[in-house]
């Protein structure tokens, strides 16, 4: 590895573990006694749930444990405090997929994200149950797949997907504004690995064409939910939310307009949280670092 790059990595640690007395001064002295420097450190306690959460995160230039011996250390701090933990390193760099239908805006963002090297990412592949999209794929040399989906082909096509996202080694997926319902046993291979866009208006205004009936109920706010995907159908743990403020002045396609702005930037925030490594998921919540 470059000199440049090792002096630039680092390591996060995620915990969640029912509180007690010593977690704080049990993590940072483990990072301390291996001389390992702090450089980011932040906890909360669930009160009512009686759940601690930490993500902490070190420079391991001088740390005296390899990073190939990192996960049996932890383990060993660990047991003890019964702590559910995920280790990873700051030169990592995630491989995503990105599921699509029609709609371009997001998956737009994302390229040009990319293409700007705003995110440390590679983005082998692209899938998608139409084809209207794939000339802006192949323009980046994205390898684009196109699988329609019906109810008869569901399973087959599902398992096509598998192979492709084996065969090109994906960490995790995202769906920008990807207009397929992924089936239960699909999900569960993806645990809080699948990213999801859609309109806040749910459930009050669920269907193909929510800022059409919220413009009829004259609605003064739109928003967007970026969420992990469950078996549960738009009801995963959130990741982020935001909203715009909309008047009597808005028609429908300003409506549109505006909301796909912002489901954009809400998706765009949802993944560099990813691969932060800031999001905790805990039963059906997050505590999301800032």
């Amino acid at each position: 590895m470059p000199e440049s790059k090792t002096k630039k990595r680092s390591a996060i640690l995620l915990i969640s573990c029912p509180d007690q007395r010593g977690l704080v001064a049990a993590v940072s002295s483990f990072v301390s006694n291996n001389n390992g420097n702090i450089i980011d450190l932040e906890q909360h306690v669930d009160t009512e749930a009686g759940v601690f959460f930490m993500r902490v995160q070190w420079d391991m230039l001088q740390f005296a444990i390899p990073a190939e011996d990192l996960n049996d250390a932890i383990k060993s701090l660990a047991k003890p405090f019964n702590m559910q933990w995920n280790l990873h390193f700051s030169d990592d760099v995630p491989r995503m997929a990105v599921f699509v239908s029609k709609h371009s805006h997001c998956l737009l963002d994302i390229f040009s994200r990319i293409l700007s090297r705003e995110w440390n990412i590679e983005l082998p592949l692209v899938i998608s149950n139409h084809a209207d999209l794939k000339p802006f794929a192949e323009n980046l040399d994205i390898e684009f797949q196109v699988l329609p989906i019906s109810p008869d082909n569901k399973a087959q096509q599902e398992q096509e997907i598998r192979a492709l996202l084996k065969a090109y080694r994906i960490d995790f997926i995202v769906l920008a504004r990807y207009m397929q319902i992924l089936s239960e046993n699909f999900v569960q291979q993806y645990p809080n690995r699948i990213v999801n866009i859609h309109h806040s208006f749910l459930p009050a205004f669920p269907g193909a064409r929510p800022y059409h009936s919220a413009h009829a109920r004259g609605v003064k706010i739109i928003g967007a939910t970026s969420h992990y995907v469950t078996a549960d159908l738009d009801a995963g743990p959130i990741i982020e939310q935001d909203v715009v403020r909309v008047t009597h002045n808005d028609a429908v396609q300003d409506l549109v307009h505006k909301g796909r702005d912002l489901e954009k930037l809400v998706l765009a925030r949802a993944i560099w949280k990813h691969l932060q490594r800031k999001v905790l998921v805990h039963g059906n919540r997050t505590v999301v670092f800032e």
